[in-house]
């Protein structure tokens, strides 16, 4: 499973093989055809995992304590730092639901694992901010969506910054730190009134 998904994400579906897979992992082709059966279904178990990471990653941080923005920097902070441990994870969803769109009906009966109910608790966290005044009116949908783009953007440009402007590993580590902390406040100062 590891050597797959690392050959998934390196190349993508269409271009990984299972005998590039069971010659990476030191066994025959046969043996990857019996416990997966196909290449198809490899790759939607770790597709699915992989979709589900992403998704999962904004809803782990709960609810208690602090306030609304100490929680929200901390949603954000969470699924940037979950990028940053995958950060081929982006390029490969795109990839594969542009590619493949039947690929996100098939997963989204299997995505029940998503805690919905968390999604509602961020809505009301939202509307009960935005009747006391201290945000503007905005939609969990809106609110997340402006998230996930500014924290995914950085991953798929990364490999292009990196090259026009020729940072060093280092450089372009910091720039990605300085971006987490530039994502979370323009998120914060973008809900203001």
């Amino acid at each position: 499973m590891e050597v797959a998904e690392k050959l998934f994400l390196d190349k993508g579906f269409t271009l990984t093989t299972t005998t590039e897979i069971a010659k990476e992992v030191g066994c025959n082709q046969a043996l990857v055809h019996y416990y997966f059966r196909t290449k198809e279904k490899l790759f939607q178990k770790i597709f699915e995992s992989k979709l589900k990471l992403f998704a999962s990653a904004f809803f782990s941080v709960g609810q208690q304590g602090d306030t609304f923005e100490e929680r929200l920097a901390r949603k954000i902070e969470t699924h940037f730092d979950m990028l940053a441990k995958n950060p081929k994870l982006p390029l490969l969803l795109i990839n594969e639901l542009t590619l493949h769109p039947k690929r996100l009906t098939e997963i989204k009966a299997n995505m029940s694992a998503i805690p919905i109910n968390i999604l509602h608790t961020l809505e009301n966290d939202l509307k009960a901010e935005i009747e006391k005044g201290t945000i503007r009116p905005i939609t969990v949908v809106d609110l997340i969506l402006n998230i996930v783009s500014l924290n995914v953007f950085l991953f798929v440009s990364r490999p292009v910054v990196n090259t026009v402007l020729n940072l060093t590993e280092k450089e372009s580590e910091k720039m990605v730190a300085g971006r987490r902390k530039e994502i979370v406040e323009t998120i914060i100062r973008s809900l203001k009134n």
